[in-house]
């Protein structure tokens, strides 16, 4: 596995990175991508009035986001492995600052979904930047940096919603995409001044088929997992895409080895490492995402149900933002169990953490500082989880694959919080009480979600038992002492 993860030789000529100044900046670049996530949360209810739409209709506003995401996320890995990691990067945070722009100036229901959907289009920017860690970075600090790269996605979440929430406070809704679009120009300056290109790249020609197969069943099951509670599980609809999906994502497989330059290499994601790491990342998104449903709605009901806390939506966010920074500040904690135990052993640590957080979640709930604690326990874990597993992904493939099979793995990630989504929905609308003539999710609904979140880490941490142990480096064998070198022998060394 150090092998695997070792950095590649800086070629002749070039200025060697400046690690620090790397990693400051990939992470920011993934936090405000991340923030981008949650931006809409605080206006979704505001949302119909605003752009003068029914509800159903501006639902699509995050579930554009959603599918330009999972289409996006494997296509833009891909082509960085091939075209350049950085020049792909740099794409995509275009690509945002454009979406952003799009928001900003929208008035009405149409431009608002298509600026939406092109900022989802930026979401590679993670498992890109964790990508050129892996190619620019020293080996002793490549762990740590690509930790906290993958946890941004979950702190850039965390501090996004109070963020967005005292924006829209305070100021007009726009003004949530002004600010997206300026930090994403943030983002660019200071990926073009501070962030090198590699030079480890695949070549070759672009999947094109494969990419409109990817990119068919993808959208057709997430369109199913997310709009399948407002058009009925058993519909027509709902039933004809997954059905679809299966189909088409099948049918891509089967092509997908036979090319010989697939958009996914599927032998190299079939290796035991690779793909239990991708399932045990499905249940881990699960869980994180049961967090971000279940407690801001408790914080927001009112008090009269018993359970409620009666807050605003800006202290829900508040409440959640500390969870945010202990995914940062467990980032290099995980990295240490890693290199201590290895990335398996971290993946597993920090799903039972998550579990004990639902755990705990169950038995408090009544004030506002349970829910921090709540939180905190929670985000330790996701944490340790999404330090882990890219050391496990690059420990498995090629350098010249890492883009591509990081951007699956977050892919895998976004797939399980979109399911989650969808069960969690399905649990509170059927588990409800009267308040005032208005069905609200129950205690017990809210509980339940919170069992089903613990069972998903449970379930990650059953699946990450299966990942092949970290194989122990023999020790070199001892050299006998040898007289002072000749010239060729110095010049070879």
């Amino acid at each position: 596995m150090s092998d695997a993860l070792a950095r590649p030789a800086v070629p002749e000529g070039s200025a060697a990175p400046r690690p620090n100044a790397v990693v400051a900046v990939l992470a920011f670049a993934g936090i405000v991508v991340a923030l981008m996530q949650t931006l809409v949360i605080p206006i979704v209810p505001e949302l119909p009035k605003l752009l003068d739409a029914p509800a159903s209709d501006t639902a699509w506003a995050v579930t554009a986001t959603l599918l330009a995401a999972a289409v996006a996320t494997p296509v833009v890995g891909r082509l960085g492995d091939m075209f350049g990691k950085r020049r792909m990067l740099l794409v995509s945070v275009v690509v945002l600052i454009v979406g952003s722009l799009i928001c900003a100036l929208s008035e009405s229901l149409v431009p608002m979904i298509i600026g939406r959907a092109v900022q989802g289009l930026s979401s590679a920017v993670i498992p890109l930047g964790i990508s050129i860690m892996r190619d620019e970075l020293p080996t002793e600090r490549l762990a740590g940096a690509t930790a906290l790269m993958s946890a941004s996605l979950g702190v850039g979440g965390a501090l996004g919603l109070p963020t967005a929430a005292l924006i829209a406070d305070h100021f007009d809704w726009h003004v949530l995409f002004w600010s997206s679009a300026g930090m994403g120009a943030v983002a660019l300056v200071l990926v073009v001044l501070f962030v090198p290109e590699s030079a480890v790249r695949s070549g070759g020609r672009f999947d094109v088929v494969g990419g409109i197969g990817m990119a068919a069943g993808l959208v057709s099951l997430l369109l199913a997992i997310s709009k399948g509670a407002d058009w009925g599980w058993t519909s027509g609809t709902t039933l004809g895409l997954f059905v679809g999906s299966v189909v088409v994502l099948l049918a891509w497989g089967f092509y997908e080895l036979r090319t010989t330059a697939p958009l996914v290499d599927l032998r190299t994601t079939a290796k035991r490492q690779v793909l239990v790491t991708n399932l045990a990342s499905i249940a881990i998104g699960f869980s994180m995402f049961a967090m971000s449903l279940v407690l801001p709605q408790l914080l927001q009901l009112p008090e009269q149900t018993g359970y409620g806390l009666g807050r605003s939506l800006l202290t829900a966010g508040l409440v959640m933002a500390p969870s945010g920074l202990v995914m940062m500040a467990f980032a290099p904690v995980s990295a240490a169990v890693s290199k201590a135990k290895g990335p398996k052993v971290t993946l597993m640590i920090g799903a039972l953490i998550v579990a004990a957080g639902y755990g705990l979640n169950i038995v408090l709930m009544s004030e506002v500082w349970h829910l921090v604690l709540v939180s905190c326990v929670i985000g330790a874990g996701i944490g340790f989880t999404y330090g882990s597993m890219p050391a496990l992904i690059m420990g498995a493939v090629d350098p010249s694959e890492t883009a591509a099979a990081n951007s699956l793995n977050t892919l895998m990630r976004s797939i399980g919080t979109s399911t989650a989504s969808a069960i969690a929905g399905v649990v509170l609308s059927q588990m409800t009480i009267s308040l005032g003539g208005i069905a609200v999710p129950s205690e017990k609904g809210f509980k339940t979600v919170m069992a089903i979140g613990a069972g998903a880490a449970l379930l990650a941490f059953a699946v990450a038992s299966f990942i092949p142990p970290r194989r122990p480096v023999a020790p070199a064998p001892a050299k006998p002492a040898a007289p002072e070198p000749s010239a060729s022998t110095s010049s070879v060394s």
